[in-house]
């Protein structure tokens, strides 16, 4: 069994989840501390196994990169949930439980027999969150769902992308699922404490298609616009942009984003050290903003100032003149980026197959939210038996059995 410290040490969770909301969600409790026992198929376990991108481009079930980072500080054990013993095997974990986290399409558990009503028979105060796509009611609940829908029937591609062409969703990979997970963590922990405060557990129902509407500050905008005032968000060009320089700009190593320093005009004369366009009657407007007229003509001259210097010299300058502007970095300037470094976000973990590797850690520090323990995702089947036989009191030879039987 594992010993580790943290918030949540002693609380105990069942992890019925696979792919990325629902393990993040439970990546969460077991980086706090809690004591995770993850489930997966016997047959090649969570299909996050099967999703790249894979150590060293290897393809192999211990090596995605994915389920390394989902399932860090997890214990694994593997079962058919479809078997009438396996089906008894979750019951009996689940009485011992405070949390099960569950993320099957809606109408699975109930037809395994595993429905909230059941599980709280035998233990009153278990709380268990249910993460679907919508939900699991309306008459969307049964519908399949993607990155891409999700974003699409939740408002906020309609605003993204050029006002002459097609709605385009922001950026690569899966945002709204990991939001999604955060957010089913927090969920999942208020209906906890409440349920430790009230002595009775509560039913969660978590939709990731909800939880996506809400979660974006551009998109909350745009709902609260059409709510009070019926304004329909459209697609604007950001070619076209009033306030400038407003955007990224290409540097001689790279990009910068100078998008907030627009509108205070003597910054950029500053950062730029040319003094002598703060008053210039084409751009001061009452020495504020530049007027968009001349957008063109400042673009002549900033566009090359940016390509003879490199991002960290444009961000020196902007900084140091107190403009709002950051490099663009890519993933090895990230895990290299000294801030990071100094305040010991990274942490690197042994993993018996894919090696050490570095990991994000905390998303919280506080002195006693620090991240519990640095333990690997688990191997296929790998805590079958501290679980079985120490958890639940089960044989060797009954682990043989079990496998025999396809049930472990």
């Amino acid at each position: 069994m594992m010993n580790r410290t943290g918030v949540l040490s002693g609380v105990k969770v069942l992890d019925l989840t696979w792919h990325i909301a629902g393990p993040f969600c439970t990546k969460i409790l077991a980086d706090y501390g809690a004591d995770v026992i993850k489930v997966e198929r016997p047959d090649g376990g969570d299909p996050a196994r099967s999703l790249g991108p894979f150590h060293k481009d290897e393809p192999h079930l211990e090596k995605s990169g994915l389920f390394l980072f989902l399932n860090t500080n997890k214990q694994g054990i593997t079962l058919n949930l479809k078997t009438k013993l396996g089906n008894e095997i979750i019951c009996e974990l689940a009485k011992d439980a405070d949390i099960v986290v569950e993320s099957f399409r809606p109408g699975v558990m109930s037809r395994l027999g595993l429905q909230y009503e059941t599980l709280e028979k035998s233990n009153p105060r278990l709380v268990m969150t249910s993460i679907s796509n919508f939900g699991q009611s309306g008459p969307y609940r049964d519908f399949k769902a993607s990155e891409l829908i999700l974003f699409g029937m939740g408002n906020t591609m309609y605003s993204n992308g050029l006002p002459d062409r097609e709605p385009l969703k922001r950026g690569a990979g899966t945002p709204a699922l990991f939001f999604a997970g955060n957010l089913a963590a927090l969920a999942t922990m208020l209906a906890f404490y409440g349920s430790e405060i009230h002595g009775r557990g509560q039913f969660v129902d978590f939709s990731i298609f909800e939880a996506q509407i809400g979660g974006s500050l551009e998109r909350r905008a745009s709902l609260l616009s059409y709510q009070y005032n019926g304004d329909i968000t459209n697609r604007s060009d950001p070619r076209k942009r009033a306030i400038y320089p407003s955007g990224i700009y290409r540097c001689s190593d790279g990009y910068w984003d100078c998008s907030a320093i627009g509108g205070i005009w003597p910054t950029v004369g500053k950062m730029m050290e040319m003094p002598e366009i703060i008053d210039d009657p084409r751009w001061s407007n009452a020495g504020a903003q530049a007027q968009p007229g001349h957008r063109e003509e400042f673009m002549a001259f900033f566009i090359p100032w940016c390509l003879e210097r490199t991002k960290q010299e444009c961000v020196v300058k902007g900084q140091k003149a107190g403009a709002l502007c950051m490099p663009i970095n890519d993933m090895k300037e990230v895990t290299c980026d000294p801030h990071l470094n100094e305040r010991g976000y990274w942490i690197e973990i042994d993993h018996p197959i894919a090696g050490r590797l570095k990991y994000p850690g905390a998303q919280i520090k506080a002195d006693e939210m620090s991240c519990a323990g640095r333990k690997s995702a688990p191997l296929l089947s790998q805590d079958n038996e501290a679980v079985y036989c120490e958890r639940l009191g089960y044989t060797k030879r009954d682990l043989v059995r079990l496998r025999e039987l396809q049930v472990i």
